[in-house]
């Protein structure tokens, strides 16, 4: 599939990612901004596809429910122990792993709370 590059988009005063009408944008490590047309799937999602996207989902919606301050926290904890995620990231990834041993070590890097 032919990729174009273009600097139009962040010109235009867009800072397009992802999909957005009929094409794909995103930011190459090298600087262009990339985008194609973007390519349907050729077959239904299988259950198992299914089933990751909706737990990603729920740890979305997990979270959204939590409190500004906790969110903070998980910000603060990911920037604090040096990590190359953010926050967010490092509490989805709990979410859909649970593995509280990553998260305590965080904690303890961090000097923050994270889970009860």
């Amino acid at each position: 599939m032919a990729k174009f590059f273009t600097n139009l988009i962040p010109w235009l005063g867009l800072n397009a990612q992802g999909d957005l009408g009929g094409f794909t944008f995103y930011q190459s490590s090298r600087g262009p901004r990339i985008w194609y047309p973007k390519a349907p799937p050729l077959t239904p999602a299988t259950p198992a596809q299914r089933n990751l996207r909706n737990r990603f989902r729920l740890a979305a919606y997990n979270w959204r429910a939590l409190s500004p301050q906790r969110r903070a926290d998980w910000l603060r904890a990911a920037i604090l122990a040096k990590l190359r995620i953010t926050g967010y990231n490092l509490y989805v990834y709990w979410q859909l792993k649970g593995d509280d041993a990553v998260v305590r070590t965080v904690e303890r890097l961090s000097g923050l709370q994270l889970i009860g």
